[in-house]
């Protein structure tokens, strides 16, 4: 008899369970709604993460190529008190490191928002040609105190 009433308590519980976790379709939807809410909220908030993101990388970047201005503007003083033969392999070096720099700043100023794909492929790219050009003023110097 104890047995019976347990098996029958058991159900009964099984059985409210069940009925009070099914949701009425006006519930799901609701449920949905709310869902789509916070993936908008989600997605406003990574796109503006990307975006300051973006936007702190083209300051970043835009403030060391003022530098790169700065320093190719010192070798073109050093050339200047150079001997003739010098002078022409400085001046087509500095030609060079110039026009990198400004294919970099060309670069920085054409690119367009269009994704965190190629946002990140474009930020690799340019912080390489970054340390290439950066490497390239610094060898200039060093080469050059010998």
């Amino acid at each position: 008899m104890k047995n019976t009433i347990l098996k029958i308590t058991a159900i009964a519980f099984v059985a409210m369970a069940m009925f009070a976790s099914c949701n009425t379709p006006a519930q799901k939807v609701e449920n949905a709604k709310d869902n789509v809410e916070n993936a908008e909220v989600d997605l406003d908030k990574a796109n503006r993460e990307y975006l300051a993101e973006v936007e702190n990388f083209r300051k970043e970047i835009s403030a060391k190529i003022v530098t790169n201005d700065q320093l190719i503007a010192e070798l073109k003083a050093k050339a200047a008190n150079e001997n003739r033969e010098l002078k022409a392999d400085y001046k087509e070096v500095i030609a060079s490191l110039e026009k990198k720099n400004s294919d970099l700043k060309k670069k920085l100023d054409e690119y367009k928002e269009d994704g965190k794909k190629n946002w990140a492929s474009f930020r690799d790219e340019v912080n390489q040609d970054m340390k290439e050009l950066g490497r390239a003023v610094k060898d200039f110097f060093t080469d050059n105190k010998k």
